[in-house]
């Protein structure tokens, strides 16, 4: 009997009704002849709901360790009563089941509580119960660290989960369940004419999901591909037969055989450009300043340096996350005495948007139609940065939908 694993995230078990609909697909697959594990998220809106409450309690006291951990103990329930929820209503439906919690298979991670990372699956008991006719029930988003404690694996952290366990469970494939029915070529909310992709490779899908594509967590994609594990993005919201055929596979690039040039366009408003003026352009400025914002886990994307009108000086534009904006000028600020620079200024008003596609590879040309189609639209570019298969512009935020619909209809991915 071949194993899947299902994972539905927060808005496919909002209510009760909705778990019931989740446990009608979960029994056409083990009708199907499948031995299902099934990993959920919390309620949609639950974690935030407790993540309000640890903000409420407060922090640790002077001298006493920060409540991290128990921070993990308090946002971790939330998957826990999903679990026990779907493991109820499968049996009210007649089918064994039981629900896990991630100490129990064990799912083992390090110790960075709120963004643990997994180390290890052990999957035996899990799969002896499986193969024994039990359907899983999985709290995603959390694991136990290798001294006894919950740790949480982030925000989208249940998509981890349910790659990690389908790697280790050796699983047919892995279906992530959702409130869309696929991956797209780009946000259908901003472009009408946007199309399902039947397939996508996991590197376009990984650019797309550090790109501002909110269907996959980045971190599952890099697991799944690292993993070879099939992944297929499906929508929770249809009843078992109602909608054969839909769906994106997610798959290694030579499954696909026809390789589009650009297979989507992304976007993010989560951007904050920081501008350094009057550097001192000489070695080991820019490691000093990176270095700084590395050590305070700023993360940084898009960096471009050019020189200034100064001799022996440069200016220097990089983006963070806009939470980080004001964490990263406190901390360029603080070392502009060592540096040197003249002035330091952050604009939080823009968007990067992107176009991604295998096809890059083996086809010139695909800048300059990026760079025609915006600049027929009127839309300036403020910083370009490239990878192997990805493109990416920072513009002003007044633009994105613009941006994005120009694009799009550049590329053709409306005839798709």
């Amino acid at each position: 009997m071949s194993r899947l694993v299902m994972k539905f995230g927060g808005t496919s078990v909002a209510d009760l009704e909705r778990i019931r609909r989740v446990a009608r697909l979960v029994n056409a697959e083990v009708q199907a002849g499948h031995s299902v594990a099934v990993v959920v998220s919390a309620m949609a809106g639950k974690t935030n709901e407790l993540v309000a409450w640890t903000d409420g309690s407060g922090a640790a006291a002077q001298g006493l360790t920060p409540s991290d951990d128990e921070y993990d103990v308090v946002v971790a329930s939330g998957e826990q009563v999903t679990a026990g929820l779907l493991a109820m209503s499968l049996r009210n439906m007649g089918l064994a089941a039981r629900s896990w919690m991630g100490w129990q298979i064990p799912i083992i991670a390090d110790d960075a509580h709120g963004r643990a990372r997994i180390d290890d699956v052990q999957p035996e008991r899990l799969a002896a119960a499986m193969d024994a006719g039990e359907v899983a029930v999985i709290a995603g988003f959390q694991g136990v660290t290798r001294d006894g404690r919950i740790a949480t694996l982030g925000r989208g952290g249940s998509d981890t989960s349910a790659v990690a366990v389908a790697a280790a469970l050796k699983a047919e494939r892995c279906d992530i369940y959702t409130d869309v029915d696929g991956v797209y070529t780009t946000d259908p909310r901003i472009e009408s004419k946007a199309r399902r992709l039947a397939k996508i490779s996991y590197e376009e899908m990984l650019e797309m999901a550090s790109l501002g594509a909110k269907v996959l967590q980045t971190r599952s994609v890099e697991l799944a591909m690292a993993q070879n594990v099939p992944l297929r993005v499906l929508s929770s919201f249809v009843e078992p037969g109602e909608a054969p055929g839909q769906g994106t596979v997610v798959c290694d690039e030579d499954e696909i055989m026809e390789k589009r040039i650009v297979s989507g366009v992304a976007y993010s408003r989560d951007e904050a450009k920081i501008s350094l003026f009057g550097l001192p352009d000489h070695p080991g400025v820019s490691s000093e300043i990176f270095g700084k914002l590395a050590d305070a886990n700023v993360n940084v994307d898009m960096i471009v340096q050019s020189h200034a009108r100064t001799q022996d000086t440069a200016n220097m534009e990089f983006t963070v996350g806009k939470r980080d904006a004001a964490r990263a000028v406190e901390i360029v600020r603080a070392a502009q005495p060592s540096i040197g620079f003249d002035d330091v200024q952050v604009n939080d008003e823009v968007s990067k948007v992107s176009v991604i596609g295998v096809g890059m590879r083996s086809h010139t040309g695909v800048a300059k139609t990026m760079f025609s189609a915006l600049a027929e639209k009127g839309v300036n570019i403020q910083v370009i940065s490239t990878s192997e298969i990805k493109i990416s512009v920072l513009i002003d935020a007044a633009y994105t939908e613009l941006a994005v619909r120009a694009l799009h209809a550049a590329y053709g991915l409306d005839q798709l």
